[in-house]
């Protein structure tokens, strides 16, 4: 089973609330609820499988919300092109490839890798089913066997 370790101060209900009033967004509860437990954060073990035959990836580090290296806020400003389509960036891998979480009706809640080298004239051609939520995203991840 993974592990969050706290890596960014506690977040109230109200600051997500405001998080998602001010990105005009509605997060799933089973993500509202990650934030108000962990805030983000580091995971162990923190290995997943990408399904469509790209193999597997690290996850570096959730996004919190606050005055933070690792802002939620500033992630969805920087990569428009993933909220275009109904997608937030919620983490990272190593290679600055984005986890990703659906808030339009037709892929809330889920969990999308996307792959930032990748280009292609399909948006979504570019995004990697990789759980139904959050919660089934946490409880995939596993150790690297080789290190």
């Amino acid at each position: 089973m993974a592990e969050i370790v706290k890596i960014h101060e506690t977040v109230s209900l109200e600051q997500v609330e405001n998080f998602e009033k001010t990105n005009e967004i509605e997060l799933p509860k089973l993500y509202k609820d990650f934030l108000l437990e962990y805030n983000g954060g580091r995971v162990e073990p923190n290995v997943f499988k990408i399904p469509s035959d790209e193999g597997e990836s690290a996850l570096n580090v959730f996004y919190g919300i606050g005055n933070m290296k690792n802002n939620l806020e500033k992630k969805i400003g920087f990569f428009e092109e993933i909220l275009e389509i109904g997608f937030i960036p919620i983490a990272r891998d190593s290679g600055g490839n984005q986890v990703c979480l659906g808030i339009r009706e037709e892929f809330h809640d889920q969990i999308f890798f996307w792959i930032h080298d990748e280009e292609y004239e399909d948006a979504m051609d570019n995004m990697h089913f990789l759980a139904k939520n959050i919660q089934e995203f946490i409880d995939s991840l596993y150790d690297d066997e080789y290190n």
